[in-house]
């Protein structure tokens, strides 16, 4: 259905124009059968438009569009007879023609009129002089043309090619100004009952849903000054009784030209008070739209209140020609998926239908075990928490909610309705909601008065609620399906961003997050390192972040609790204790009277905090591999309650959850392991060579969890002598790392037992030969450092397949400083020779692993013709800058993160005069 509303101004002709054929008219009414009675010259002031497509229930919802629109027009009087010929007529359109109807409402100063077009493609047109079919009554379809012969002032028929368009005309009734409908004389005790003086909030909100217009009733009643709310959204005040984005809430009912019903608007002293409310949607001179709201208490609701037809009024016809019941139509306007409107919309029914001051609505769980209140209107919000009560097989308790039950004195039978307590209820009238023989929920109607209600209410409240059952039944299946779908999609998204991070204090905060506000108001996780500790006490999380702090003092002084590893969620009550007894010790504190001494312990802290853990808390323990890693803790605040499904769904997220926090463990803990052990793989610092300047450094590839496989060291061998060592070793890990230990320690312990360069390399080759299947190849840069008295230093090394050094002389020329020999760990008989280097005042010996010279960007590598044209830009620098303006260039050849470990020496000989 398509819908158009347009005030004001002329409506536009929907007949077609252009090339189209002009359609014939022919007009039957009041008037003369061949005249153009249409009301040409009257002003229209306002039109409505709308479409509907070829199905049986198009027939309903346009009766309810034309209600609608002339409930908000303000044209009661003739509802009844437009609705009864948009009925038959849209019945002629959509079932009998098979086609969309079309239907526009025109208001002007005279009355409505309402046109219903079809589209039928092969319609016959009729000829000038042809008269118009009436129908016969005996037939099921063609009655509309006699039904406006009967009822409208004036109506007519134009035909067209494609179209067939019925119109009719209602004047408005002549009535005495001031008189609109008028009830019977009643004895004093029976009128409602008010307070000493009624007020009537007068409240404007503009077209955006702000506050225009404060009333000083408006002030008495609700406390705020006329300055302190103007300007705001009336939905910062307005306490809806539907859950947010599953019904129509108060932005929707603003925009209805009329709305009529109950509320709550949050006082300045905190406290929802229940209004009843009347909408009108008025514009002002300027075209601008705005809505009048008329606020009374809502047990004062007969000063606003339109008065309830009686079903005997109410004889709409269906297309199949049976009466309509009124408790369906009244139903029928909220959504079929919308489960709390028509849940809200039934139990507002019944109570009106009853005359109660109450009533309430419960809906089994899965199992059929338990009765949720799931609507209530009159009772005070804290009964409406989704509350759970157990369904009973035998009469005590809510056994009785599997058949009809009055109550006549709720005092003679304490108990008899827990959900009535203390609510000043007294009768009470109970009929239950089932489908194909199932229990699926409870209907009640309570009254403050005794024996209010005999079996005949219980009987009509009854066929009330078995034409609604299967509805609600459908709809609550409609929210399940959702839920399950929307409860899917949320632990997949959670699963992806568990699965994003393996650290620890980030999935600890992703855990709360994901269940604050979605799942909780508040949320807390506790750890634990193994089984000999505690519970740890590790993130809180409030939706309201002021709160948090306090809200960790509270749980901080409290024994945590036990890690049992049982799965589900269990109750935990010391938070909700020890707030209670927080809360008490201020107030006591307020009003000067000092520590009582029932509250011996307990601990300070504020009122806010302890009204945000006054509801219920539950704890889901965190088990991974079949231990018990830590709690999650959900809690509500005062007077709140957990749903079932929020904690299946939590106890699926929980699972998840401890999974992810137990691999962030389990990588921290390799993490930390790989990073000692490649700190145990490099020497840990330099030693002080005189006359030479040594720069070292070493990037590590990837997150540091893996040790990497080339190593650097430059240690003493004796006076005035220096080994130095630059060595990468095949791939990276435990068994990398073996070979880069037994290598760094074997090069030190055989240099410093004298023997040279080529006899230290081979006998280490033959150490990594020995570890069979754990060795490793190695490529190796070794060589001796013999500072000398001219200022120059001799270096004698042995390359065994290593990159080769690079020397940078002071004139900017680069060479290889050695020659390439076999690498380690191959060959088991290896004839390695050492080269002799003397390195001038102001030269450069560069040594890297092949990280370095093996940089990628796509297809090009930096090689080591790229390393050496780096260097050359390099004269004249220290040792440190040549090491740094390397590692930069390398960096900055191609724009991905390094894939291999780099490790560059620099070593240089000070020339005469300092740089």
């Amino acid at each position: 259905m398509t819908t158009g509303l347009h005030p004001g101004g002329q409506p536009q002709d929907p007949r077609p124009t252009g090339n189209q054929a002009l359609p014939r008219h022919e007009r039957v009414g009041h008037g003369a059968p061949h005249a153009d009675n249409r009301t040409r010259s009257a002003v229209i002031t306002a039109r409505a438009a709308a479409s509907f497509d070829p199905v049986g229930r198009s027939v309903a919802t346009a009766r309810s569009f034309v209600r609608d629109t002339l409930q908000g027009w303000g044209f009661a009087d003739i509802v009844d007879d437009a609705v009864v010929l948009t009925s038959e007529l849209v019945t002629n359109a959509v079932v009998h023609a098979g086609t969309s109807a079309d239907v526009l409402c025109l208001r002007s100063d005279e009355g409505v009129r309402i046109e219903v077009a079809d589209r039928y493609p092969e319609r016959e047109i009729p000829l000038q002089a042809t008269a118009v079919n009436m129908g016969s009554p005996d037939r099921e379809g063609g009655r509309g043309l006699q039904l406006c012969a009967a009822l409208a002032g004036r109506w007519g028929v134009d035909y067209s090619p494609t179209h067939k368009q019925v119109w009719f005309h209602l004047d408005l009734p002549d009535r005495p100004v001031g008189t609109r409908t008028a009830g019977p004389s009643l004895p004093a005790h029976l009128l409602p009952l008010a307070d000493g003086r009624v007020r009537v909030a007068v409240i404007q909100i503009d077209r955006v849903g702000a506050i225009s217009a404060w009333s000083e009733d408006a002030e008495d009643l609700f406390g705020y000054a006329a300055e302190q709310v103007i300007g705001k959204p009336l939905t910062d005040l307005a306490a809806w009784p539907h859950t947010p984005g599953t019904s129509t809430g108060i932005v929707e009912a603003l925009q209805l030209s009329r709305w009529e019903g109950t509320y709550g608007l949050r006082a300045a002293s905190g406290r929802v008070t229940p209004v009843y409310a009347s909408h009108l949607r008025v514009r002002d001179t300027g075209g601008e739209p705005s809505t009048v709201c008329l606020l009374v208490r809502d047990h004062e609701r007969a000063v606003l209140q339109t008065p309830l037809r009686a079903s005997a009024t109410d004889t709409t016809t269906s297309s199949e020609g049976q009466a309509t019941d009124p408790f369906e139509v009244f139903i029928g306007s909220p959504a079929p998926d919308d489960l709390d409107g028509l849940l809200q919309r039934t139990v507002e029914r019944a109570r009106d239908m009853l005359d109660g001051d109450s009533a309430f609505l419960l809906l089994a769980t899965d199992d059929e075990t338990e009765l949720e209140v799931r609507a209530s209107t009159g009772l005070p919000s804290a009964r409406q928490r989704f509350a759970r009560v157990p369904v009973e097989a035998g009469p005590g308790r809510y056994g009785s909610a599997r058949m009809p039950a009055v109550h006549e004195d709720l005092t003679v039978v304490p108990g008899a309705v827990p959900l009535l307590a203390g609510t000043g209820m007294r009768s009470v009238v109970t009929v239950p909601l089932k489908v194909e023989g199932r229990l699926t929920g409870s209907l009640g109607v309570a009254a403050e008065g005794p024996s209010r209600y005999s079996n005949e209410e219980a009987l009509r409240l009854q066929f009330a609620a078995d034409r609604i059952a299967l509805a609600v039944e459908s709809a609550r299946l409609g929210e399940l399906e959702r839920l399950r779908r929307g409860s899917l999609s949320f632990l997949v998204e959670a699963s992806d961003l568990l699965a994003g991070t393996l650290d620890r204090d980030q999935t600890l905060a992703l855990m709360a997050q994901m269940t604050v506000p979605t799942l909780a108001t508040w949320c807390a996780v506790y750890t634990i390192a193994d089984q000999a500790s505690d519970p740890y006490l590790s993130y809180v999380l409030h939706e309201d972040e002021e709160r948090i702090d306090g809200l960790k003092a509270l749980l901080s002084k409290i024994a945590p609790p036990d890690p049992v590893p049982t799965p589900g969620a269990r109750v935990w009550a010391a938070p909700g204790e020890a707030a209670h007894q927080a809360a008490l010790r201020t107030s006591m504190r307020s009003l000067g009277l000092g520590e009582p001494a029932s509250v011996t312990s307990g601990i300070g802290t504020t009122l806010a905090t302890a009204a945000a853990v006054g509801g219920e808390t539950v704890v889901l323990p965190l088990v991974a591999r079949n231990r018990v890693i830590g709690m999650l803790t959900l809690g509500k605040p005062s007077d709140e309650h957990f749903r079932q499904e929020i904690l299946e769904l939590a106890e699926d997220l929980s699972r998840r959850a401890a999974l992810a926090l137990d691999n962030a463990r389990l990588y921290s803990e390799r993490t930390a392991i790989s990073q000692s052990l490649q700190r145990s793989l490099l020497p840990p610092d330099l030693p002080h060579i005189d006359g030479v300047e040594v720069e070292v450094i070493y990037r590590a590839a990837g997150e540091g969890n893996e040790v990497g496989g080339d190593f650097y060291d430059l240690f003493p061998i004796r006076d005035g002598v220096y080994g130095f060592a630059i060595g990468d070793v095949c791939g990276t890990g435990p068994e990398a790392a073996a070979v880069t230990g037994l290598a760094r320690h074997a090069l030190r312990l055989l240099a410093r037992e004298g023997f040279g360069g080529p006899a230290v390399l081979e006998r280490l080759n033959s150490a990594i030969l020995d570890e069979g299947a754990r060795s490793r190849f190695l490529t190796l840069l070794y060589g001796e450092l013999w500072p000398q008295e001219d200022g120059s230093a001799m270096l004698k090394v042995v390359c065994a397949g290593h990159p080769l050094p690079l020397r940078l002389r002071q004139d900017g020329t680069v060479e290889a400083a050695a020659e390439p020999q076999p690498l380690l760990g191959v060959m088991e008989d290896l004839e390695l020779y050492e080269q002799t280097i003397t390195l001038d005042p102001g030269d450069v010996l560069l040594c890297v692993t092949d990280g370095v010279t093996e940089r990628r960007e796509g297809t090009r590598m930096l090689g080591d013709d790229g390393l050496a044209d780096v260097l050359t830009t390099c004269t004249g620098l220290t040792a440190g800058a040549v090491a740094a303006r390397i590692m930069r260039a390398v960096e900055r050849f191609a724009s991905d993160a390094p894939s291999d470990d780099m490790a560059i020496v620099a070593m240089r000989v000070p020339g005469l005069q300092r740089d």
